[in-house]
């Protein structure tokens, strides 16, 4: 018998990732699977191609049922992450995918949030200086946002380098419909979304810009500035964002700027430096929990360049989630993950 992980949201697209993850975990085993709207409903109406739960049902919200569990995922709107982890008893280990405990500034949290600050907990980036440490040691992690995921991981050690700007960072990317959810939208039925890129939120009101430069800023130090634009790609899933910050020196090659990224991310199981001159794509990055990189020096412009790609279900929320989890648990940390994507 593997240790019991409870889900709450477990009717989402992300809820339904870590289900599928859980399924073929080796340490794990899944108890309670909760969808509040859905309570009663079969796991396989939500998500048929999860055939392994088709004797399940998902259950109420139930906070003394999640206690039971060795470990808890909440994968629920932020307020409602934050009622129920607040619920729970310091003594279970809970990872949280919504928003609620990402940022240390309650200032910085109203500018974005229109609910109470819930506070900070310990940030789940596992590839982050120190990061490891904090979460074995932790019973409350905080899982990034997908889209600050990958702008961290391309700019993070540039900016601890010194070989970039912090003061001038911009971030275009481009996500996967199933960012947005399940919940109904014009905007993403079919019709708007096939044949389609638009733009949303831009002008610096997306409610990841306070979150990377929170965490770029404890990296690598100084203040950063990220002016972060994301667009909506016609794809269920995946990322991939085009990082650039001004170089520290005009004359910076290439070549260090791939050195850079190579010894912070040596031996890292899941941050991939692709060779010189390939570039990510997310079709490379589905169904894995890895993330792929590239850098090249703009001499022209004097600027940085990093693509990050992932798949925001993955590395982007749910993998993500699993690799934290299996630090807390004291599990291998690769344990029920997978840097194999799948193709075509």
């Amino acid at each position: 018998m593997g240790l019991a992980v409870a889900v709450a949201g477990a009717s989402g697209y992300t809820g339904g990732e870590l289900l599928r993850l859980i399924s073929g975990h080796p340490d794990l085993e899944l108890g309670p699977a909760m969808a509040a709207g859905n309570a009663g409903a079969p796991v396989t109406g939500a998500h048929p191609h999860l055939t392994g739960f088709g004797d399940r049902t998902f259950e109420p919200l139930d906070t003394a049922r999640l206690a039971s569990a060795d470990l808890v995922f909440l994968a629920l709107p932020h307020e409602d992450s934050a009622r129920v982890g607040a619920a729970l008893p310091p003594r279970v280990p809970v990872v949280d995918l919504s928003a609620s405990h990402r940022l240390a500034d309650p200032g910085a949290w109203s500018a974005y949030y229109r609910t109470p600050h819930p506070g900070r907990w310990c940030y789940g980036l596992p590839e982050l200086p120190g990061a490891r440490d904090r979460i074995r040691d932790t019973r409350r992690v905080a899982s990034p946002g997908c889209y600050a995921t990958a702008a961290i991981l391309a700019l993070a050690p540039l900016l601890a380098a010194g070989l970039a700007d912090p003061g001038d960072i911009v971030i275009v990317a481009a996500s996967g419909t199933s960012g947005a959810g399940r919940a109904p939208s014009t905007a993403l039925l079919a019709t708007e979304v096939m044949g389609a890129m638009s733009s949303y939120q831009a002008g610096g009101t997306h409610r990841h810009t306070p979150e990377i430069e929170q965490a770029l800023r404890e990296a690598a130090g100084g203040r950063p500035v990220v002016s972060f634009t994301p667009a909506l790609a016609p794809m269920p899933r995946g990322i991939l964002a085009t990082c650039t910050a001004r170089l520290s020196d005009p004359a910076t090659p290439s070549a260090a700027l791939r050195d850079a990224l190579a010894a912070a991310y040596a031996g890292e199981p899941f941050v991939h430096l692709l060779p010189d001159g390939r570039w990510p794509t997310t079709a490379a990055t589905l169904g894995s929990n890895a993330a792929h990189l590239q850098a090249a020096a703009d001499g022209h412009a004097g600027r940085a360049v990093v693509v990050a790609a992932l798949d925001n279900l993955g590395k982007g929320a749910a993998g993500q989630a699993i690799q934290a989890a299996n630090l807390m648990l004291g599990l291998p940390e690769t344990a029920g993950l997978t840097t194999q994507g799948f193709a075509p």
